[in-house]
This record gives C-alpha cells, sequence and structure tokens, in this order.
C-alpha cells in the first residue's frame, strides 16, 4: 500500500510539469497560427480594419500613469479608442487623464472600489472597438503591437490573444529569460494550438467584443476571458511576437505576495466555474484547466507525500532510499541557497529554489483559500 503511495506521488509530482506537456505534443495541432512578423505592416492597415478599444486599468497611478499614455499614443492602429479605466483612483490619476481628453484619452471612473474587474467592466460598457485591449499600466507596449494582434483574429476560430511578457531590470537588461519562462511559453504555444489557452497574461491580452459579454468581476480577467472563449466555441492562444515589456517587482520581497494572489484568485475562479472541469461540456479544454491548474496547484502536496513516503520506505529497496537521498540534497541545496545569495546567484540553484518558491507559495495560497481568504480588490504591484 505505501508503495503505491509513493508512485502516485511520482506522478503527481510530475504530471503537470512533464507528463502533460508530452502528451500535448503527441496530440495532433488543431490549427495554424500566423508566422510571428509574417502579416499587414501599419502602413497597410485599411480603414475597414477591426476597430480596437484599448482599456488600461488602473488605481492610484499618478506616478507612471503619464508614462503609459506617451506610450500609448504612440502605438500607430487606425480606429483605436483609449480608455482608461480608474477602480476608484483617490490620487492625481484621474486629473491626468483628463488632461489628455484633448488627445482623444477617455475616463472611466467606478464611485466604489471594487477591483480591477469591476473597472473593466464599466469601461466594457463604454467602449465601441470591434476588439477590446487590455493592459496593465506598468506594461510597455511597442508601437506595431496592436497591428500584430488584429492579425490573430483573422483565423475565426481564434476569439483571445495573450502577449507574451518580458521582465525588465532597473538598469535596462532584459531579465526572466530563464528556463521557467521559456518552459511557459512552450507550454503556451502547445496548449494554443490544441485546446487553447487556460490562462492569459493579464497585464497585456485582446478580446472580441462579444465575448466580453459574461464578465465576471470576482475572477481574474485572463481566466475570465479563456473560459468566455470556450463557452462560445473560441480558443484564446498565445502570440509569440506580440510583447509586453515591464520592469520586475521594485520590492523584491512583493514578488512573494504576488504569487499568493495569484493563486488564491485563480482558486476563486474555479470555485465560482466548476462547470469547465466537465469534459462533456468543455472537451479538451477541460482537461486541460485540470492539467495545468488543478495538477499543478497540487504539486506541493504530492511532493510532502513523497518525501514522508520516501523516509517510511528507505529501508524496503534501494530505489526508494536513492529517492529519499536525492530530495534530501535537493531541498539541503534549496535551503543553503535561502540563506546565501551568492549560492542563490548561481544558475544550477536558481532553477530549484524557484520551483521550490513557488511550491510553497501555492501551498500557502491554497491553505488561505480553504480557510476563505478571497481578493477581488486590487493594488498594483509597484515597478
Amino acid at each position: 500500500m505505501l508503495e503505491a503511495v509513493f508512485w502516485v506521488a511520482v506522478f503527481g509530482s510530475l504530471y503537470s510539469y512533464f507528463i502533460y506537456p508530452l502528451i500535448l505534443m503527441a496530440l495532433p495541432a488543431k490549427r495554424a497560427l500566423p508566422a510571428p512578423g509574417v502579416g499587414p505592416v501599419a502602413a497597410d492597415i485599411e480603414a475597414g480594419s477591426p476597430s480596437v478599444s484599448l482599456i488600461i486599468t488602473a488605481h492610484n497611478e499618478a506616478g507612471r500613469i503619464r508614462q503609459k499614455l506617451e506610450n500609448t499614443l504612440e502605438l500607430v492602429y487606425p480606429n483605436l479608442e483609449i480608455i482608461v479605466a480608474s477602480d476608484c483612483s483617490a490620487d492625481a490619476t484621474d486629473d491626468i487623464v483628463r488632461e489628455y481628453q484633448n488627445k482623444g484619452i477617455l475616463l472611466s471612473r467606478t464611485d466604489e472600489r471594487l477591483g480591477k474587474e469591476n473597472a473593466q467592466k464599466d469601461a466594457i460598457a463604454m467602449a465601441t472597438g470591434d476588439i477590446i485591449v487590455f493592459s496593465d499600466v506598468a506594461t510597455s507596449i511597442p508601437a506595431d503591437a496592436i497591428v500584430a494582434l488584429v492579425r490573430y483574429f483573422e483565423n475565426p476560430t481564434v476569439g483571445a490573444i495573450s502577449s507574451e511578457d518580458v521582465f525588465v531590470s532597473r538598469d535596462g537588461g532584459v531579465v526572466g529569460e530563464g528556463a521557467y519562462v521559456k518552459y511557459e511559453m512552450w507550454l503556451r504555444k502547445l496548449e494554443s494550438l490544441r485546446g487553447g489557452l487556460v490562462g492569459l497574461s493579464g497585464s497585456f491580452f485582446a478580446v472580441r467584443h462579444e465575448l466580453c459579454e459574461r464578465w465576471d468581476i470576482h475572477a481574474p480577467s485572463d481566466f475570465n476571458t479563456a473560459l468566455n472563449c470556450a463557452m462560445e466555441g473560441y480558443v484564446a492562444v498565445s502570440a509569440p511576437d506580440v510583447l509586453g515589456h515591464y520592469q520586475d517587482v521594485a520590492d523584491p520581497g512583493k514578488e512573494y505576495q504576488r504569487k499568493l494572489r495569484t493563486v488564491i484568485r485563480g482558486w476563486t475562479a474555479l470555485a465560482r466555474h466548476p462547470e469547465v472541469l466537465n469534459p462533456a461540456k468543455f472537451g479538451l479544454f477541460a482537461w486541460q484547466v485540470f492539467s495545468h491548474k488543478l495538477m499543478r496547484w497540487a504539486v506541493p502536496w504530492f511532493l510532502l507525500i513523497l518525501f514522508v513516503a520516501s523516509i517510511m520506505l528507505a529501508g524496503s529497496g534501494w530505489v526508494y532510499s536513492l529517492a529519499l537521498l536525492l530530495q534530501l540534497v535537493f531541498y539541503g541545496v534549496v535551503l543553503a541557497a535561502h540563506f546565501s545569495p551568492d549560492l542563490r546567484a548561481k544558475g544550477y540553484v536558481r532553477i530549484p529554489y524557484f520551483f521550490v518558491q513557488v511550491n510553497y507559495a501555492i501551498a500557502h495560497a491554497t491553505l488561505q483559500f480553504l480557510g476563505g481568504r478571497r481578493m477581488t480588490v486590487w493594488s498594483p504591484s509597484q515597478r
């Protein structure tokens, strides 16, 4: 019996990160997406092209909203409507936005602070575009990004597009290009070509206007959009040539809180929409949500069970003894890195350290969610 528990824990620990993508690779692709960099350039966009509404969500962003608006005004696209969705900002954010009204930038302000998704919902009601693009204040968008986004919608099965995130350090260099980010982008591509993305980049994504009619203000908009696509027979896909640049978090200590918030909100979304796990209704998309979300959030518990089972089975065979030894070395290196920044900076240590940190945050967030904590009202990470 204990041996069975051990092997189930091994399978559960490996499934979401390794077995799931291998199964995706074995499944035939359902669609073809535009090749990066191939398509109309801005000069070729005709006046009859889809109209676009860009919604910028903000709360107390007086320190950087002006920079965001200047970046937005550099975007090259006809029929572009720009709306700032202010989540009841209490600083000078709204006044700064009003300074840009003569340049066509509109302000949508909520009278009560109810969270990011509620502010977006009010702005959606104001938007007139065929396609709605959502962006955070912290994200810098390349001038041709809207043009690149729009061409993906030429595929009638595509309902939403996710950008790819590029982190920029304080000195202007690109960070976050490690193995984990590359892995996530690779997995996004696999999902895009099969059942579709199960979650978009919340800082920069686009969706057909008609898919915004069901807008759940209590669920993250990136997941809500992917769900709406699946419910209406569309898919959400990743666009590797559409990049959103933003700085890493100003206070590294806040990164852990961001991970907690992301997982708690993810659990909230699934709790509010459990039907998304029904394969009879959502087919391949339901299996992808189960594999990418639920099974990944279960990894810390599988790891804990595996460690305990390895200790109890250590004298029962060389396989179990070796498993225990490898885990002791793995966690020992991570623990040493926690107390040694120099060791943590080494490439071969950074990945296991990040892996353990993420799974610790997942376990912490899951316990908080089960304890009743919910996070609807949002405070943007300062970058």
